[in-house]
């Protein structure tokens, strides 16, 4: 240094710079190290960031006023550094000679000015609107002049006149002109020409944010606010940053996944190549000359032996796409882990600094800053680390779900086989997730070890080999701990499995529950869900006492460990005295050292969790796909517009062929009808002319586009007009051809939204006829030249499927002079198709027009003879029902669809198929007369209510009420009552005692550290120690005791008390409160709410507690030492909760938003796979990409600002710690005289913790705020108005009533609800015991609701119903309907035995059970079971059939044997043996009860003792039957439909 600055001027003078009040720095040390650092910080920036400016162009910024300003400065800047060099030069030559430094440094600062004044304008040529470089380089420059600024100054005051002018004057000039650049880099240019911030609408304000506005993510505050106003919806979310879109991910990734296979193809065909041409070398590796061959190719050939079976590595690809973006934030990781450890080091100097006597303040206040300053710096480091991971991590999700999405499209059928719907929509969702999560953790795999290292390093120059006492403590905690995971992940299995149980079961209640109502059971089966719960809670509460335990470990290792370390320490050595500096500065790397060892081992189990993941979706990417040149479908040579020549197909490659020598040539607009025996390859044949078999030899070729409709219907989740148009424009005129031609006009009339119908997953609201019409009408709606119809009439009723041949297939038809291929079952088009193949074990057997076919006799004419029974059958059914206004298109569609998801229609089918056969058995009048009557007026029965229902609807759900805004304080009292008041505030108080012991503790280690200042250290030794074993360790019991009490006992008994509320009252609700609500609702509480309940809640309410006690500690040990510091509390309380309450509102609905906007990813996802062959085969696979990749992007949207909310609230809280960390610094400095070190130790130690547990704070009110809500919700089910009371002791009726059952309405009338109409009018009638009463009408009489009243499901408008005398609505429920007994019309089962769904409570001896069975003609059946009368009934009874599940409710009415007893109808399922055995059955076990009968089939209540005939809720005609059929009246015409009476 002397030779830059001559000998005149020293570089470093102690006495001048830190030994003094007057701190000032040497000219010499100004000159060079303050004027160069910042230009050594961009000279060494600039050329990666130039390098990074070539690469990435953003556009083209205008020029503007404030960057010509920026410029000019900059030129200024440069000339003046350069008047200094020329004054430099000027005075050389006038004599004076001045030192190089004289010369260098404004050389340098000069060039400096030049870059910097270059990289202005480059970046606006880049479109870079705020540049982070050049903002950290005019900030070094500002700070590093304020010396100078100072001493120069100081320097003038102290002299009369100043000696050297000019360069005292371009200094000032140098500092005025830096600060204006730095305030102008604060601002931002306007955004780049042409880019999407001009044309978006709503763009993200994170691409025109400033730097600082970026690492403070100041630019989210906006969102922030609006949040906190009012709900956030999805229409306030910004749009997805270019980047993040999958438009720009999902191309990035497969780009390199090809690139991957592409070189494992070349190196396999290398090696392959290679290990063909030459013989393997011998075992010794000798060369013979012989095989003359090369020592390369040998090297060669070793090389690729061990690299054959190495496929394409998918991680290498991954790595390669996001590597380079996720190293940015490595980067930051490891810059954040070297400042961490800094401010432990100011710590000890600021310690010591107290001790000594007689230092200058001036060290103290610095030190203070310089502690905030890296905190505040480690802050921002931090979150902008998190800020990359987390990206990176969003950007690995979309592009797995848009890569594997893109893959699903082109897998082979084989590649189908192997991967279930299930498992790839898992793909997308759980292993695409684990790849998210995992990203955020993943540097802590290289971060924790260098952490643990870094800070055992310090600890060991500070305590020395004393501190493997410590180390080896926490390393005996983590296999303690590693258990404890490994047994609550054991009992979290357990648990699940519990709860899947009770909410199965809670589903069929809910779906069974007006069965329960009517039979009296809800207590039988409360008990039963009891019991599951009781196991379920058993589990959580061992799973508690593993947390406690858990907790307790990782909240007293830190204790432990410094405990241990600081024991060894001063018995080891006499003279090892343990002061302030070794104890605080020791504790706070003990604290940073938790984290690191905390998440070392989550990180790694993550990171296995996700190598299977990898690992499963690596095989999936890797599957074969379909060669899209399999079919030829540029053909313009031949004249057939299609042609198969030698055709051999497979489902698979390893599999043997499925078709074989296949010759079909099709002209240019005719019909083939394709024929043949169920599974002689028709739909494979299809397969093979869309492509989606493989093609072992021969030719394929289609010309022009194709339509295809498959044999089963694919429909999506849209609207019925979406459905049909499948991309193409909307036309009405074509459009309303379509619809008539495929006889979807009618349907239209009958859905509540017209062809705007909203259609559910799979069609779910659509019957099977209806899908396979609009499956047709889509594909003529394409208009495409080749039509592929894969048995499309086989799911519509017959008539319909006339109607559609002749209207749309046929030669008359819409398709006519289009190609169209059919695949058919129905024999009597046939005649009517141009050419015919016939079909036999995956060969063409025959082919030629109708008429050749029969004159050779072969296969053709057998399948003929075979098929010609069935079409009779089919077309005697439409003859029989001519009137197709009585019979609505299609419900009741053939046999493909048993397997559907709605029960009504099933029945409708099964009824319909068997009242065909019965026709084509006997064909005399009055039979199929009655029978059709039955058909039709089974199908009316539905009809009315399915036109009505879409306007009830609307009423009848009323929407879920969801709580926006802030939780109500009296949600948490009621959560509190539940848990016991006193026990709660009990709670409380042993939260606030254990945080008194842990403070206790260390204001003991303070006092143990200031004997050091006394020297009597050696004395008390032992009771130092002990007290602080003793009070650490007091600290651990109460939070155990704490834990147990809290989480395994109170919570876990609030838990089981709102279950039980909610239960009883869900059980205890009227019909009508079901009929409201639906299941779907319902479930959701016993199942998220309640779990929220069991798990989340005590959970957050145990860190929340311990935080804020934390905090509360912190504040208090500070204010006590400096009670200043009160002052700074206030306003510091005052922005976090401030700042607390923004995040919360924003974040609870960012997170429903994101949590609404998942599932149609998945939905869209398992219905493309699906529906994949229509897809391709309408050549649509690019527009349903585009679909995945929106509702991908869509979801995005509210995931990012998400992220972002988190870092934006962690730069805030962390400040408000670093701000108390500063505080508490500066306020010990001030006190310096009348505190003690150890207490300054204490205070700043414990403040610098402090940040992270306010974080915690503000994180678990936001989550304890979405889980609380609910409590809220649980409240309000367990509140619901209940029905009346299901027994009340003073009006018992007697054990035997009703003895007679004698029935008698009188003036009664009744509503299904408040507000509706009356359905009963002023019914007054009366039955004697023993009769036996028929009840008729037409639908919507109010037959049913009749029954209703007498188990009073609905209760009375007005007049009453009484029982032998007793009127019915003064006696309990239960007691009143165990008294009755019903055959409902759909018979429900429960799961479990038979036994059970028999009897319940098990009143009843196994031998009545067995003689129950026997008259209800179940006895064989159950008889031959192995199981007997233990026989597990599936949910809902699956397991048998409909006719039997009858025949068990009719055994569960036999076995009550009550003197009333209703019947609805209960005979519609069972075919007409079974129906007389019942009928039977019930005229000799009811002999002497009531019986009421619902009937629809007038046959089985002509020979009761009365009819009672009701019109519109009214009696019409009430008599013996055969005296209302003389009468004439409305039963005659019944029964004369029926064909009962001539």
């Amino acid at each position: 240094m002397e030779r830059l600055c001559g000998p005149e001027l020293p570089f470093w003078v102690a006495n001048q710079t830190l030994h003094t009040d007057q701190p000032d720095l040497p000219v010499c040390f100004q000159l060079s190290v303050l004027s160069w650092v910042p230009c050594i910080y961009l000279w060494a920036v600039s050329p990666i960031y130039i390098f990074y400016l070539k690469k990435n162009n953003k556009g083209y910024i205008m020029m503007s006023i404030m960057n010509r300003f920026k410029t000019v400065f900059g030129l200024l800047l440069w000339v003046v550094c350069w008047t200094d060099l020329f004054y430099t030069f000027h005075e050389t030559q006038q004599g004076t000679s001045q030192p190089p430094i004289f010369f260098i440094t404004p050389l340098v600062l000069g060039m400096t000015m030049l870059l910097a004044t270059f990289l202005i304008q480059f970046e606006r040529l880049r479109g870079v609107q705020s540049s982070g470089i050049l903002f950290i380089f005019w900030f070094l420059s500002v700070l590093c002049a304020i010396v100078p600024f100072r001493s120069k100054i100081l320097l003038a005051s102290s002299q009369v006149e100043v000696t050297d002018t000019l360069r005292f004057t371009t200094f000032y000039f140098y500092f005025g002109l830096v600060v204006l650049e730095l305030i102008l880099c604060c601002f931002n240019e306007k955004p780049p020409l042409f880019s999407n911030v001009v044309t978006d609408p709503n763009v993200c304000p994170e691409s025109t944010a400033g730097f600082l506005s970026t690492i403070t993510f100041w630019w989210f505050t906006s969102l922030a606010v609006k949040g906190f106003k009012m709900p956030l919806e999805a229409k306030d979310l910004w749009s997805l940053n270019q980047r993040d879109s999958s438009k720009a991910m999902v191309p990035k990734l497969l780009k390199e996944w090809e690139k991957e296979q592409a070189k494992s193809k070349s190196k396999q065909n290398l090696s392959n190549d290679v290990v063909y041409s030459k013989p393997p070398p011998s075992a010794n590796n000798h060369i013979g000359g012989e095989n003359g061959t090369s020592p390369e190719e040998v090297e060669v050939l070793l090389s690729n032996q061990k690299s054959v079976p190495r496929g394409p590595s998918f991680l290498r690809s991954l790595v390669r796409a996001f590597g380079p973006y996720f190293l940015i934030g490595s980067a930051y990781k490891l810059l954040q882990d070297v400042i961490t450890f800094v401010n432990p080091q100011l710590l000890r100097m600021l310690i010591s600094f107290i001790k000594q006597k007689g230092v200058p303040d001036w060290w103290g206040y610095s030190l203070a800053f310089l502690m905030f300053f890296t905190a505040f710096l480690q802050t921002l480091i931090l979150h902008q680390h998190f800020q990359y991971c987390f990206i990176t991590g969003m950007h690995v999700r979309t592009a797995l779900i848009g890569a594997i999405y893109r893959k699903s499209l082109v897998i082979t059928n084989a590649a189908k086989r192997s991967s279930t719907v299930g498992e790839v929509v898992n793909l997308m969702s759980v292993d695409a997730q684990r790849f998210m999560d995992l990203t955020t953790f993943l540097n802590m795999l290289w971060s924790a070890p260098l952490q643990i290292m870094l800070a055992l390093y310090f600890l060991w120059q500070n305590l020395g080999p004393s501190v493997l006492a410590g180390v080896a403590v926490m390393i005996l905690l983590i296999p303690f701990n590693a258990v404890i995971a490994m047994k609550s992940r054991a009992y979290q299995v357990e648990q699940m499995q519990h709860k899947d149980s009770r909410i199965k079961l809670m589903n069929e209640i809910l779906n069974g529950i007006k069965v329960l109502k009517l039979y009296a059971w809800e207590n039988s089966f409360k008990e039963k869900v009891l019991a599951i719960r009781q196991k379920e809670l058993n589990v959580l509460k061992k799973a508690a006492y593993l947390g406690a335990l858990s907790t307790m470990a990782w909240t007293s290792a830190p204790f432990l460990v410094a405990l241990t370390t600081f024991a060894v320490y001063v018995t080891v050595d006499k003279n090892n005295i343990l002061d302030a500096e070794k104890a605080f500065v020791s504790l706070s790397l003990f604290n940073i050292l938790r984290f690191p060892l905390n998440m070392l081992p989550q990180v790694i189990s993550s990171l296995v969790q996700t190598s299977v993941s990898l690992k499963r979706i690596q095989n999936f990417l890797s599957h074969d796909e379909l060669d899209p040149n399999s079919v030829d479908r540029k053909n313009t040579a031949s004249d057939f517009s299609v042609s198969v020549v030698n055709g051999k197909f497979t489902w698979a490659k390893e599999d043997s062929p499925v078709l074989r020598d296949i010759n079909v040539l099709v002209p240019q607009g005719s019909l083939l009808a394709v024929v043949g025996h169920v599974g002689c390859g028709k739909s494979s044949l299809i397969s093979a002319l869309l492509g989606e078999m493989e093609k072992l030899e021969g030719d394929v070729s289609i010309r022009g586009s194709v339509a295809y409709v498959p044999q089963q219907a694919w429909i999506q989740n849209a609207t019925l007009r979406d459905n049909i148009l499948f991309g193409k424009a909307y036309n009405e005129q074509k459009y309303g051809c379509v619809l008539e031609a495929c006889a979807l006009t009618p349907d239209l009339e009958v859905l509540p939204g017209g062809d705007m119908t909203e259609i559910g997953e799979k069609g779910i609201n659509l019957s099977g006829g209806q899908r396979q019409r609009v499956s047709l009408a889509r594909a003529l709606y394409s208009d495409s030249d080749v039509y592929l119809l894969d048995d499309p009439l086989s799911a519509v009723d017959a008539h319909v499927s006339k109607h559609i041949f002749d209207n749309l297939i046929g030669p008359e038809g819409a398709l006519k002079g289009k190609t169209r291929i059919l695949v058919t079952h129905g024999i009597s088009y046939l005649p009517q198709v141009d050419n015919i193949v016939v079909m036999v074990d995956g060969r063409v057997s025959e082919m030629g027009s109708y008429q050749e076919l029969l004159k050779q006799n072969g296969a053709f004419a057998e399948f003929l003879r075979n098929y010609a029974l069935e079409d009779i059958i089919e077309d005697e059914a439409p003859e029989m029902i001519n009137d197709e206004d009585l019979f609505p298109e299609d419900t009741l569609s053939n046999h493909i669809d048993m397997v559907d998801t709605e029960p009504g229609i099933n029945e409708a089918k099964r009824k319909f198929i068997r009242q065909i056969s019965i026709i084509s058995a006997d064909g005399e009048t009055p039979k199929s007369r009655s029978v059709r009557r039955h058909a039709c007026s089974r199908r009316k029965h539905p009809e009315p209510q399915e036109k009505k229902q879409p306007q009830e609807m609307e009423k009848l759900i009323q929407a879920e009420t969801t709580e926006t805004g802030r939780v109500k304080l009296k949600v948490y009292l009621e959560y509190a009552k539940a848990v016991g008041l006193l026990l709660t505030v009990l709670i409380c108080i042993l939260y606030g005692c254990q945080s008194a012991a842990a403070i206790g503790a260390n204001i003991w280690l303070s006092e143990w550290t200031n004997d050091a200042l006394r020297n009597h250290t050696e004395d008390n030794v032992n009771m130092r120690v002990g007290v602080y074993a003793a009070l650490g360790i007091t600290q651990g019991v109460l939070l155990l005791v704490n834990s147990l009490l809290s989480q395994t006992y109170s919570m876990i008994l609030a838990a089981k008390l709102m279950h039980l509320k909610l239960l009883q009252g869900v059980l205890r609700a009227p019909q009508a409160f079901f009929e409201s609500n639906p299941v779907g609702r319902l479930l959701n509480r016993f199942s998220k709410d309640m779990d929220a309940i069991d798990c989340q809640i005590p959970h957050q309410i145990d860190i929340w507690m311990r935080t804020f006690w934390y905090t509360l500690n912190v504040l208090l040990i500070c204010s006590a030492l400096t009670p200043m510091f009160l002052i700074v509390i206030a306003p510091l309380t005052v922005f976090y909760c401030w700042v607390q309450r923004f995040y919360v509102a924003t974040s609870r609905q960012l997170k429903r938003l994101e949590s609404v906007s998942r599932s149609p990813i998945y939905s869209h996802f398992s219905e493309t796979i699906t529906g994949s062959s229509v897809i391709r085969a309408f050549g649509r696979h690019s527009a349903f990409i585009c679909m995945s990749d929106m509702k991908v992007d869509e979801n995005q949207k509210s995931y990012y600002p998400g992220i972002v909310s988190n870092r934006w609230l962690g730069v805030r809280i962390e400040f408000i710690g670093n701000c108390i960390v500063l505080f508490a610094a500066l306020f010990a400095v001030t006190g310096k005289n009348d505190l003690s070190p150890g207490l300054v130790g204490l205070s700043v130690s414990y403040a610098l913790q402090v940040t992270m547990s306010l974080n915690w704070m503000v994180r678990m009110t936001s989550d304890l705020e979405n889980n609380i809500v609910a409590v809220e919700r649980v409240k309000e089910y367990s509140e619901t108005k209940t029905e009346a009371p299901w027994e009340i002791e003073e009006k018992k009726p007697n054990p035997d009533w009703p003895t007679q059952g004698n029935v008698d309405f009188h003036n009664y009338s009744v509503r299904y609800r408040e507000g509706l109409d009356l359905v009963l009018k002023n019914l007054t009638l009366s039955v004697k015991g023993g009769e036996k009463v028929g009840i008729v009408g037409r639908t919507g009489a109010g037959k049913s609701s009749m029954t209703l009243c007498l188990f009073r499901l609905l209760e009375a408008a007005e007049g009453e119903i009484s029982i032998d005398d007793i009127k019915i609505s003064e006696i309990g429920l239960h007691d009143l309907r165990s008294k009755l007994t019903i055959i409902p019309q759909e018979p429900v089962l429960f799961s479990g035995t038979l036994r059970m769904n028999l009897d319940p409570f098990e009143k009843y001896s196994d031998d009545e059970v067995w003689k129950v069975l026997e008259h209800s003609h179940l006895h064989k059946f159950v008889s031959n079971q192995p199981a007997k009368l233990e026989m597990e009934c599936s949910e809902g009874g699956e397991n048998l059939s409909v006719g039997q599940r009858q025949l068990v409710c009719l055994a569960r009415a036999l076995l009550r044997k009550t003197r009333i007893l209703v019947l609805d109808e209960a005979t519609a399922a069972v075919d007409l043996e079974t129906d007389d055995l019942i009928q039977s059955t019930i005229r000799t076990q009811f002999e002497d009860s009531t019986v009421f009968t619902i009937a629809h089939r007038l046959n089985t209540i002509m020979d009761y003792t009365r009819v009672l005939v009701l019109d519109k809720g009214q009696i019409a005609e009430f008599d013996t039957p055969s005296n209302l059929i003389s009468q004439r009246g409305i039963f005659y015409g019944m029964a004369k439909d029926a064909g009962l009476v001539s």
